[in-house]
């Protein structure tokens, strides 16, 4: 554990009488001053840690550490933590000073430092100039930051946000987005965000903890997760992705839709069955009869910035293009891609062992360091 760990798990699981476990034999570090973003589909165990950190309910089995302390135990209100809910969780009798003072008050502070706590964290939100304000009155957007002001006036090491932007629109949404990562960098402390949005996770996040019934599926920086994804759930959940079978035949050639083709992946046994992850971005239209694999253009939409066309190639397999090129549906194209595009999973793979793989090809003359798109 480094000096820098505010929070760490250490085989932690939940359940509920005696169902199956909603968090199941967890174990993660957070570190101070970072914005982490817990990730994953409805049920996956998401919330539960956010409600375990903040000491709504207790570890069914493990420990909680609160820098380097076991807090299993310790009431929510006796914890530097403050949560940021999907509804807000204002009162809508108070007016904005009022509602960002409650904590205070309920803690017995002074008058005078109330007013210049309050006054510091409007302006930290920029609703300066808000404080008389009813809550009533304010938009989704203007709530969300009162909210937060509620949560940093009490000056806690941790800040937990459920969802809190699920209830916006899209624009108001992005606008947020930004916001939220510029407030977490100006105050210097951990933010922990809970979202089922992969997009919000990648523009958000220093890192990311992708789970899947009740387990951590892979952890790392975006753009780890993007381009390395461990396995098929967190390719196919994070962004678009093209999910193939294929046969690794030796270091750095895999065999996928009835060819060869030069990656930049090694260590794994020869003809050992394996997938391959190739991102829509990564894939170039040429003209038919070029390219590195052939493909019948079986649908195109125009999305504004791209056009998205689906393609079959002759062994059966389904793909998805992002280009700024059109294709007619029905006619024959080729497809080109770098090797550093094609991402290879192994089957049942550990992140652990994942780790070890990515290392031993990482810095290589042929891996040039990974997987950079």
């Amino acid at each position: 554990m480094s000096d820098q760990t505010i929070i760490r798990f250490e085989h932690v699981t939940k359940r509920y009488d005696q169902d199956a476990p909603v968090l199941d034999n967890v174990s993660f570090e957070i570190e101070r001053g970072k914005f982490y973003t817990l990730l994953g589909p409805s049920g996956c165990g998401k919330t539960t840690i956010l409600r375990l950190i903040a000491g709504f309910i207790e570890p069914s089995q493990g420990n909680i550490y609160f820098n380097g302390r076991i807090i299993n135990n310790v009431p929510a209100n006796k914890r530097q933590v403050n949560t940021v809910f999907q509804d807000y969780a204002l009162f809508p009798h108070l007016n904005v000073f009022e509602n960002v003072a409650f904590g205070l008050r309920v803690k017995k502070v002074s008058k005078s430092e109330i007013q210049k706590k309050v006054t510091e964290a409007l302006r930290f939100v920029n609703l300066a100039g808000y404080e008389n304000r009813e809550i009533t009155e304010m938009s989704g957007g203007q709530r969300q930051r009162v909210a937060i002001a509620r949560a940093i006036v009490n000056e806690p090491e941790i800040i937990l946000l459920d969802e809190p932007l699920s209830a916006l629109d899209l624009k108001l949404r992005t606008e947020m987005q930004y916001e939220l990562r510029e407030l977490q960098r100006r105050l210097g402390i951990t933010f922990i965000f809970v979202t089922h949005d992969q997009e919000e996770a990648l523009a958000m996040s220093d890192e990311i903890f992708v789970l899947n019934q009740g387990r951590i599926q892979q952890s790392g920086t975006p753009i780890d997760i993007y381009d390395e994804p461990i396995n098929r759930f967190v390719a196919d959940f994070i962004g678009e992705s093209n999910i193939v079978p294929a046969r690794m035949k030796a270091d750095y050639v895999v065999e996928f839709a009835g060819r060869t083709f030069e990656c930049v992946d090694k260590g794994l046994q020869p003809n050992e069955a394996v997938e391959i992850v190739i991102r829509p971005e990564d894939l170039e239209i040429t003209a038919s009869g070029k390219g590195k694999m052939q493909v019948r253009v079986d649908s195109q939409l125009f999305r504004g910035v791209h056009y998205e066309i689906k393609g079959i190639d002759d062994a059966g397999n389904a793909w998805l293009v992002h280009s700024t090129k059109r294709a007619d549906v029905g006619a024959q194209i080729g497809l080109d891609f770098d090797p550093e595009a094609i991402h290879v999973m192994r089957f049942g793979e550990t992140e652990e062992e994942f780790d070890k793989r990515l290392e031993s090809y990482e810095g290589s003359e042929t891996g040039g360091g990974g997987h950079g798109h």
